[in-house]
Parts: C-alpha cells; sequence; structure tokens
C-alpha cells in the first residue's frame, strides 16, 4: 500500500509539473505582443519596453521559464496587470464560486445518474431502459455551451421560471448547476447500469434471493453496494473535470467564478491571472485524483496487500 502511494504522489507531481509547463509555453508562444495589449495602441516604446522588462519577456525563454518555476514553486504569481492586485488571490476569490457550482453539478449528477442507472439495470431491454440510454446518450454528445443557451432561451426567457446568470439563490444555481452534471450523469447512468448487470449475476446474490429476500434487499443492501466501487473512483475524477468544466458553463451563465475570470484574463493577455488559475485547476484535478486513489486503495484488497 505505501508503494501505490508512493508511486500516485510521483505522478501527480509529474502532472502538475506537466500542466504548469504547457501553461507557460502556450502562453509565450500565442502571436501579439503582449505589452502592447496590455498598454494600448498609445503606450510608448518607452513605456512597452519598461514593462517587457518588468514581465521578463526581453530575457531568454529558458530564463523566463526558470524564474517561473521558482516563483510557482513559492505561489508567487505577481500582480495582475488588468486589476492590479495579487493574482493569486485574485483567482482564490472567485474559486469559492466555481466551487459551488461544481458541487451543485455533483450531487445532480450523483443523484440522477445513480437513479437513472438503478431504473436501467431493473428495467434492462424495455422502454424505461431504452428512454434512458437515449437520454444518456443526448447528455454526453450534446456542447455544454449549446444546452446552457437552450436552457437560458427556455426556462429563462420563455417561461421566466428561473434567472438567466450570476451568483445568487437557487434560482440562479439550476440551470449552471444541470448544465454542468448532464455529461457526468450520462457517465454514471451507463456505469451503473453496467455495474449493477454485472453484479445481479454474482453468486452470493443469488444465495440472497435463495434465501428468500425480497429483490428491494437483494438489489438495494447487496448489488449496490458492490457496484458502488467503480461509481467511487469515476465521482471523484469527474468531480475534477466539473472544476475544469465550469469555464465554458461559467461564461454563458455570468457565474463569477474561476472559469469567467480565466477567460477574460486570456482575452487581456493577463499572464499571471492565467497562470495562477490554471495551476489552481490543474492543483484541485490532481489532489482530488490523489484523495481517489487513495480512497480506491482502500475499497480494493487488491491494492491494499500489494497485489
Amino acid at each position: 500500500m505505501t508503494a501505490y502511494l508512493v508511486r500516485r504522489l510521483l505522478f501527480a507531481v509529474f502532472v502538475l509539473w506537466g500542466a504548469v509547463t504547457v501553461v507557460f509555453l502556450v502562453l509565450r508562444l500565442v502571436p501579439g505582443d503582449p505589452a502592447q495589449l496590455i498598454l494600448g495602441s498609445d503606450a510608448t516604446q518607452d513605456e512597452l519596453a519598461q514593462l517587457r522588462d518588468q514581465m521578463g519577456l526581453d530575457r531568454p525563454l529558458v530564463v523566463q521559464y526558470g524564474k517561473y518555476l521558482a516563483d510557482v514553486a513559492t505561489l508567487d504569481f505577481g500582480d495582475s496587470y488588468r486589476y492590479h492586485r495579487d493574482a493569486m488571490g485574485l483567482v482564490l476569490d472567485r474559486f469559492p464560486a466555481t466551487l459551488q457550482l461544481a458541487a451543485v453539478a455533483m450531487v445532480i449528477g450523483l443523484v440522477l445518474g445513480i437513479s437513472l442507472g438503478v431504473v436501467a439495470a431493473l428495467r434492462v431491454n424495455r422502454p424505461a431502459d431504452r428512454i434512458v440510454s437515449v437520454f444518456a446518450l443526448l447528455s454526453q454528445s450534446m456542447p455544454s455551451f449549446w444546452i446552457g443557451i437552450v436552457f437560458i432561451l427556455v426556462f429563462a426567457r420563455q417561461l421566466h421560471w428561473l434567472a438567466s446568470g450570476g451568483q445568487g439563490g437557487l434560482d440562479r444555481m439550476i440551470l449552471p448547476g444541470i448544465t454542468l452534471a448532464l455529461p457526468f450523469v450520462a457517465i454514471l447512468i451507463r456505469l451503473t447500469r453496467s455495474g449493477l448487470l454485472d453484479v445481479v449475476h454474482e453468486n452470493y446474490i443469488q444465495t440472497a434471493r435463495a434465501k428468500g429476500l425480497s429483490e428491494r434487499v437483494v438489489i438495494f443492501p447487496h448489488a449496490i453496494r458492490n457496484a458502488l466501487i467503480p461509481i467511487v473512483t469515476v465521482a471523484g475524477l469527474e468531480f475534477g473535470k466539473l472544476l475544469g468544466g465550469a469555464v465554458i458553463v461559467e461564461t454563458v451563465f455570468a457565474w463569477p467564478g474561476v472559469g469567467r475570470l480565466l477567460i477574460d484574463s486570456i482575452s487581456a493577455r493577463d499572464y499571471n491571472v492565467v497562470q495562477a488559475a490554471i495551476l489552481l485547476i490543474a492543483g484541485g484535478f490532481v489532489a482530488i485524483n490523489l484523495i481517489v486513489d487513495v480512497l480506491y486503495g482502500y475499497l480494493d484488497p487488491r491494492i491494499r496487500l500489494g497485489r
């Protein structure tokens, strides 16, 4: 178990380093002069040169990369050129809103995904199973931004049931939460359905039925419990994806989270904020994956015993 945890920890560090490196290269290889974009077309050559020196853009790429890694190691991303405040502090101020949206989407996904997956498994090859399967296919096939726009047009503009954007009460969380959760729901439906269908043919399920237990008792305490192991793993991994996937949904629904801040900062070439935001999202994703690996190690005795 210890060797397994050490391997997962080293892999997490490698993934973080890869994310940090990719962000550095992409931002600096994009065409255009960041200093010109930040200061505008009216800036003088002296002002541009001063800003390039301040940002380190006039130094060799290797030197910039070394300084960048040193700053990342100390979580020093400098100040935002757009908001004129600490970049990481700005991102951390927006992170609770993104975490709230991801949590709402996770709850919606778990409730709908597992429930519909159980219904599909218990009604296999029946109309209910086919309807749920079509719903899962559509949920994962349609892009989130399109679903969000349709929800706004139907439920906010036409029916006036819910708010179309912004952070606030439950009426403002439902539409972005469902939009973000739908791909996750589709994954859980298929995973729950297939896992439950595999488990119901195991010997211990047949033994429980032979003892005269009701089908409800056989399915829920016995079958569901064992089918949940892969679901726990996928749920943890998908929560990390929800944090990253919130970028598009936050933009569509004007949700004041890290995703919307990231899009605005990319447009403005605010390097420091972009780097801080992506590192925070990547760090959250890696941390969640590491937690899932630990939980899976305890849930699966083969890993725990080093087999």
